[in-house]
Formats: C-alpha cells, sequence, structure tokens
C-alpha cells in the first residue's frame, strides 16, 4: 500500500491514540505540516531511515541496537537523532564512525581490539584522550585486565 506517513505510522500506534500522537513522533525526525502527508513510495533513502527511526520511538522499545545510524541523513536529520538518543531513557547499543553523535550519545565506550576488549564507562571524548595519553603500568594493568 502506498500510504501517507501518518498512516504507517498509526498502523504501529496504540488504537486509541489521536493523530496528533503519531504526528509528534514524525514531527521528531522532522516530518512537519505537509511533510507527514508525504507518501511512503516517494521517499529518499535518508527519509526511510527517519521513518524507521520514528517507529522505534513510537515502540516503547527498552533498547535500540543501531549500526551506523546516521548514514544516508542530511545533517539537520542527524542532529535530531543525536537529540532523539540524548534523550532516550533506556540502552541504546550502536556502532557509528561518526565522531560527533559518539561524542554526545555514547557513556560506555566498548573497542574490540587485536589484544582483546576494551570496555570503559567514560565518554568518548575521555577515552581518546585515554588512550592518547601515556597510560602508567597500573593503567595498563587495569585495561588488560578489564578485557580480559
Amino acid at each position: 500500500d502506498d500510504l501517507d506517513l501518518i498512516s504507517w505510522l498509526r498502523q504501529y500506534a496504540p488504537a486509541n491514540e489521536h493523530e496528533s500522537f503519531v504526528r509528534g513522533f514524525l514531527g521528531k525526525m522532522l516530518f512537519v505540516g505537509e511533510e507527514a502527508m508525504k507518501k511512503t513510495s516517494v521517499l529518499s533513502g535518508g527519509e526511510r531511515v527517519r521513518c524507521m527511526l520514528s517507529r522505534m520511538m513510537l515502540s516503547g522499545a527498552n533498547a535500540l541496537i543501531l549500526d551506523e545510524p546516521t548514514n544516508h541523513l542530511d545533517l539537520e536529520s542527524i542532529t535530531s537523532l543525536n537529540n532523539a538518543l540524548m534523550a532516550f531513557s533506556e540502552v541504546a547499543l550502536f556502532a557509528s564512525h561518526d565522531h560527533q553523535i559518539v561524542s554526545t550519545v555514547a557513556n560506555r565506550i566498548v573497542e574490540i581490539t587485536t589484544d582483546g576488549i576494551i570496555d570503559v564507562m567514560m565518554d568518548f571524548d575521555e577515552y581518546l584522550a585515554m588512550k592518547e595519553a601515556s597510560l602508567s603500568e597500573e593503567e595498563n594493568d587495569y585495561l588488560e585486565r578489564r578485557a580480559a
């Protein structure tokens, strides 16, 4: 079916919710006003990603797993995604090469290296600074124990 975005997203909303509820989730991903009436068949790749992100937010999930979530998004959409992830109070596990989203959203870093796994509770910029600093022998031992 070639549904408009409101009708498409409404399929996944609780039956008793009004159109404004659905429009709110579309609005978080920049589908406002007449944009919410676009047909699904004419969406670009980035718009399709934004629709799926709206659907995920609507689902009320307590965990999100995202692989390169900023791919195919324009800058405005990336900002909206970043804001939505920062507001998401549950678990979000994501892999990304986008420094901005990792540095503003992540509070735990897991890096898989040839020497093992590094798992630290800190933001990305702190992690990068830690990697760049010369680590004392005690800090190296700690990282090796955490990776084991």
